[in-house]
């Protein structure tokens, strides 16, 4: 099976998370090739992305996924005659394609919560808008595709609740890096420090966060993600009494760090493709306190603390992890709800898919 992999998402300076899906798989997948017959290669739109790989897998340069020539991208990808070809994205074109085609959802938040990401130009970002106006533009790219990849079961069931495709829709879980497991027997001597992992979008609801740390005057809040000066000038201004540590970016060993000396990891999302944060968490033994949505009783499972979405809600939460038979009943579970999720395992979810898909084509 000659399978091409849409690489373009991948991102040469620090990973978001669909470039971080994308290189997983792509690292995990070329594992797996000899022994699942798979001819693995990469599509790239940028020659530095070619450095995100081991030397030996080949890559071949398109045009972005951002270019004007995207609708006929197939074109281009045509002349490498794969078999398959698989994008982490929804949004890559089809027309006159000779080959098999799996596009990936990873979330419908922007349908409820339309502001675009700020780090796209403006004519991405009006775009961005006119396309989630409607459910139409969903479904039309879907149709194109022959089998659809969601990257949770509750993803999933939002493709099927909504119409969005006629195409079977499979799951391939999203993963997590930190694979060390930090958990201790016992409850660790911890700062009061809690800790925040994501981007602060509206819909990531981090004003609940800050509200609830000016009710709690003994603890830290840790900012990990990146933020622009303005956002945190805002955050500040909300609870001037909050005490709230803004790191602006930190690398994979400082994250793990922060993770194994917190009391908990929060997040009060009012929707979620994901939360991979959420597993890096619970695999470093560190409780979780969540906003009680469908995805993180689907991640957490068992382990989160889920709370009403109120400054009082995590509050409550927060504190309720202060008693040391919670706290160590909430680590323990988490380490073990961590382990059913894998990028190896992602990798070969997404290769049971690509193999069905190439086999039903042969069939016909």
């Amino acid at each position: 099976m000659k399978l091409l992999f849409d690489g373009r998402y991948i991102r040469t300076d620090h990973h978001d998370g669909i470039s971080k899906f994308s290189a997983r798989l792509v690292e995990k997948i070329e594992t797996l090739a000899v022994a699942q017959g798979i001819r693995l290669s990469v599509l790239i739109s940028d020659p530095r992305q070619a450095a995100q790989f081991p030397s030996h897998i080949q890559t071949h340069l398109i045009s972005s996924p951002t270019s004007p020539r995207e609708p006929w991208v197939a074109h281009q990808v045509n002349r490498l005659t794969p078999d398959v070809v698989f994008s982490p994205m929804q949004t890559m074109g089809s027309a006159g394609r000779r080959y098999r085609l799996v596009l990936t959802i990873h979330d419908l938040i922007y349908y409820a919560h339309p502001t675009p990401p700020s780090q796209f130009n403006f004519f991405i970002r009006l775009l961005w808008r006119l396309y989630h106006l409607s459910w139409w533009p969903q479904r039309f790219l879907l149709s194109k595709a022959d089998a659809v990849v969601a990257v949770s079961a509750t993803t999933k069931s939002l493709i099927v609740d909504n119409k969005l495709s006629r195409k079977p829709v499979h799951v391939v879980h999203n993963a997590a890096d930190i694979a060390r497991e930090l958990h201790t027997p016992h409850q660790r001597d911890v700062s009061k420090r809690l800790v925040y992992m994501g981007s602060f979008m509206p819909y990531k609801n981090v004003d609940t966060l800050v509200h609830a740390l000016a009710q709690l005057p003994d603890y830290e809040l840790h900012l990990l993600s990146r933020i622009e000066n303005k956002e945190q000038e805002r955050l500040r201004a909300l609870e001037p009494g909050a005490k709230l540590v803004f790191h602006n970016g930190c690398s994979e060993e400082d994250y793990a760090k922060a993770l194994a000396g917190a009391h908990a990891l929060l997040m009060a999302s009012k929707d979620e493709g994901f939360g991979i944060p959420v597993v890096e968490a619970m695999a470093a033994g560190t409780p979780v306190v969540l906003s009680d949505i469908p995805i993180f009783r689907e991640v957490a499972g068992p382990a989160g603390l889920l709370v009403e979405n109120s400054p009082e809600g995590f509050v409550h939460g927060i504190t309720a992890l202060e008693n040391p038979a919670l706290w160590q009943q909430c680590s323990k579970a988490g380490v073990i709800q961590a382990r059913t999720f894998s990028w190896q395992r992602s990798a070969q979810e997404l290769v049971d898919v690509l193999i069905q898909v190439v086999r039903t084509k042969t069939s016909r």
